[in-house]
Parts: C-alpha cells; sequence; structure tokens
C-alpha cells in the first residue's frame, strides 16, 4: 500500500498488511477462553434452575402431604333477645292537601310554610265574583217566588169564598153547571198555589247551595298542623277542582304523633305479628337520641314482589323533633327461640340443597345437609342439621370433599361477635 505525503513531494511510503504469528494465537487464545467461559457459565445456571426445581418440587411434595387450612366458627344457640334493625321512613300522622272548592282570584293568604296552624284557621281567601253574582240572582228569583206565592194565595182565598158560596146555595137557584165551573176554579187556585210554593222551595235551595260555597271563599286548615306546602299568591287564578290539572293551595300534616313504615322480611314476619314488639327509632341526623315506639299495625299481607310485610309504628313525638320523609333505622327484639346460629358464609347449596361443612373431632371434614329456619343476613338460623358446639368450615373451597382431612382454624372475628352477642343476651356489659 502506498502513502502520499504532501511535506515529501512525491515520495511515495509503503506499510505492511501482514500480522505477526504471536497475534494470531492471542486471537485464538481469547476465543477459545470465551467459549469455555459461556460453556461454564450456562452449565452453572443450568445446575442452579434445577437445584430450584428441585426444592420446589420436595416442598410441593410435602406441602401435599399436609392438611389443608381451613376457617371454622363454632356452632351456637342464641339465647335472650335478638335484634334486628331494618330502614324505615317516617310519615305523617294525617297529610291533606287542600285544593280551592270555588272558581276565582287569591285575595290574601295568612300562612306560610312551617306555620303551625289550628283546626278551622283562615289560610286565605279568594274572591269570586261570578258566584257573588249567581247568589245575588237567586236571592232576586226567591224574592220573585215569594211574591207569587202571596198573589196565588189572593186568588186561591178567592175561589175558596167564591166556592163556598155556590156550593151552599140551595137546589134551582144556581145551576150544577155554574156550581162544576167554581168548584173548578177553586182546585186551579189551589193548584197554582201548590206550584207558587214549591218555586219558593226551590228557589231558596238554591240561595241556600250558593250560599255554602260562598264559605269555600275563605280556605281553612282541616286539623292541627303544619303548613309544609304553600302554591298560590295574591291575585293568582284558582279553579275549583282536584283533577291533575288543578293546582293546589296548601298541603297540611300533622306530626304528633308520628308514623314510621317499615318493610320487614319475610322470615321475621310472623315473629312480629305473633308479639308485636316494641322499637326504637334512630336517625342518622339525629345523633344520641332514640325514640321508641310499638307496632302499631301491619299490612296483613306479603308483598309477593318484594316478599316483605309493611308494618307501621307509632311514636308520640311529642317535642316534634321528627318531621316527615326522614330517612330512619328501625330495631325490633325478638325473643330467640334457641335454635343453632351459624355464619351466612358456612352454608354451600348444592343440587340437594343447603349443606355445611363440618370439621370432626378427627379433624376431616362432613358435609350435612341443614334446613334454614331464618336468615338475618349475616347469620342462619337452622332448624335441623347441626349442633351446639359444632365447627362449621366458613367459605369452603370446592376442592375439599366429604371426608378430607384439614386443619382447622377459628374465626377470631366470629367468636368475639358471639362473645358479644351472648352478653348482651344475658344482660351483662361484654368485656
Amino acid at each position: 500500500m502506498r502513502e502520499r505525503h504532501p511535506e515529501h513531494g512525491d515520495q511515495e511510503t509503503r506499510v505492511s498488511t501482514e500480522f505477526s504469528p504471536q497475534t494470531g494465537r492471542r486471537i485464538r487464545t481469547a476465543t477459545v477462553v470465551a467459549t469455555v467461559a459461556l460453556v461454564l457459565g450456562f452449565a452453572a445456571v443450568t445446575i442452579i434452575k434445577a437445584r430450584q426445581r428441585s426444592a420446589l418440587d420436595s416442598a410441593a411434595t410435602a406441602q401435599a402431604g399436609l392438611p389443608s387450612t381451613v376457617v371454622v366458627a363454632p356452632v351456637r344457640v342464641a339465647t335472650g333477645d335478638r335484634h334486628l334493625s331494618l330502614p324505615g321512613e317516617t310519615a305523617a300522622w294525617q297529610e291533606s292537601t287542600i285544593y280551592s272548592r270555588v272558581n276565582g282570584y287569591v285575595a290574601r293568604w295568612s300562612a306560610d310554610i312551617g306555620a303551625h296552624v289550628r283546626k278551622g284557621q283562615v289560610l286565605a281567601e279568594i274572591d269570586t265574583p261570578e258566584l257573588d253574582a249567581q247568589l245575588d240572582a237567586a236571592r232576586a228569583n226567591l224574592n220573585t217566588a215569594q211574591a207569587q206565592v202571596g198573589l196565588r194565595e189572593a186568588e186561591s182565598q178567592f175561589a175558596t169564598t167564591t166556592y163556598e158560596r155556590w156550593h151552599e146555595a140551595p137546589k134551582g137557584v144556581v145551576s150544577e153547571q155554574e156550581r162544576e165551573s167554581k168548584k173548578a176554579d177553586f182546585d186551579a187556585a189551589q193548584a197554582r198555589l201548590n206550584s207558587a210554593r214549591a218555586q219558593v222551595a226551590l228557589d231558596q235551595a238554591q240561595v241556600d247551595s250558593i250560599s255554602v260555597m260562598t264559605r269555600y271563599k275563605h280556605v281553612v286548615a282541616p286539623f292541627d298542623g303544619t303548613v309544609v306546602e304553600r302554591r298560590i299568591d295574591i291575585g293568582n287564578l284558582v279553579t275549583a277542582g282536584s283533577t291533575s290539572a288543578t293546582v293546589p293551595l296548601y298541603r297540611v300534616s300533622q306530626d304528633r304523633p308520628m308514623r314510621v313504615y317499615v318493610d320487614v322480611p319475610q322470615s321475621v314476619a310472623a315473629d312480629l305479628l305473633r308479639s308485636a314488639p316494641e322499637a326504637e327509632v334512630r336517625a342518622n341526623a339525629l345523633p344520641n337520641q332514640v325514640f321508641r315506639g310499638r307496632v302499631a299495625r301491619t299490612a296483613q299481607a306479603i308483598n309477593p314482589q318484594a316478599r316483605t310485610l309493611k308494618v307501621e309504628v307509632d311514636l308520640p313525638n311529642d317535642e316534634g323533633i321528627l318531621i316527615p320523609g326522614m330517612y330512619v333505622d328501625v330495631s325490633f327484639g325478638f325473643r330467640n327461640g334457641g335454635s343453632p346460629r351459624v355464619p351466612a358464609a358456612a352454608l354451600v347449596f348444592r343440587a340437594g340443597g343447603p349443606q355445611v361443612a363440618v370439621v370432626g373431632a378427627d379433624g376431616r371434614v362432613r358435609f350435612r345437609s341443614v334446613t334454614i329456619g331464618r336468615d338475618d343476613g349475616s347469620e342462619v338460623e337452622l332448624s335441623s342439621g347441626v349442633t351446639d358446639g359444632d365447627k362449621v368450615v366458613l367459605n369452603i373451597s370446592s376442592l375439599i370433599g366429604d371426608g378430607d382431612l384439614v386443619s382447622a382454624k377459628e374465626s377470631s372475628d366470629f367468636a368475639a361477635r358471639a362473645g358479644l352477642a351472648s352478653a348482651k343476651s344475658d344482660g351483662a356489659a361484654p368485656r
């Protein structure tokens, strides 16, 4: 290879492209060393992974030989009272939507929302020009009819005296035809008098009817209560009636005492109907306040859609603390029947019906068919299948079969709840 150098003019220099034998040997040696290192590293990784797999297989084999760990809870027979808390809603003792009975314009109103009113108190007054005109016309017609009665009475009196004279006249003095004519005049006069009197009665009834309607110009409270809604103002046109197109004037409610409506599940409906227990009502908006009442009435029928029984609890509410439409919690107390109770998580539903898995003294699982007596949500009362002291498995795995050996671990949460419930039933404070 030639290399030109400008500082030397056109002089050329030759560079050698050949390597020495030592350089080739060094390259081959480095290649062999790298290859051996890679082979040794791969072999080491393979051996390590093989040992890890062997350790995992040994651990899995050892674990497979151990019994599965399950969480169990003891079956408890509850005594004393049990409490059931359900959501409810307050409602007024009485509530009335007041419509106008006459057509007219609002002249004035004297009761606004939140006002406490008494029965018969005037809430508003309505101007009724058309009704007033009808009353004046009816009274005028009555006066005319009464005047007609006076006229017909005079005619009847004259016809009576005339008929008496002709009737008492000796025979031969007057003809029979004239006597019968006077008799007909007398009867006609009596008929006209009776008709005039009937017209007076009709006109008087019309006057009385319109007079009664004029009383509705004054809108009054139907009972002692509170105005919860006002839909009128001065000058508003109001129309008589209570159709969907008619605007109501007021809505008044009475909340002393107070009603509380609760939908009770079918599972406890029979107990409630039999005992009519007392109820405690609490509202989140009123902390540390408990209102006590008693079941006053029920619907006496189960709602076929929700499978619940409508129950009404009456509360005194003398201080008016509760108001209609509040969401409340209603707690009922029932006497326990002494049946075994288990957590709802212990139930297993299979084709043959509900079952529970019971861990025996030998540590093996046995599935038992049970009969559900009452479902309270978190706990279930069983009529048959278990006894007090049995240990049932919670949330049992589908991989565990009947007769499998297990390691039982008792649920601390359920044990604490069971102890607290027992303390409350016995009337002692929990420690």
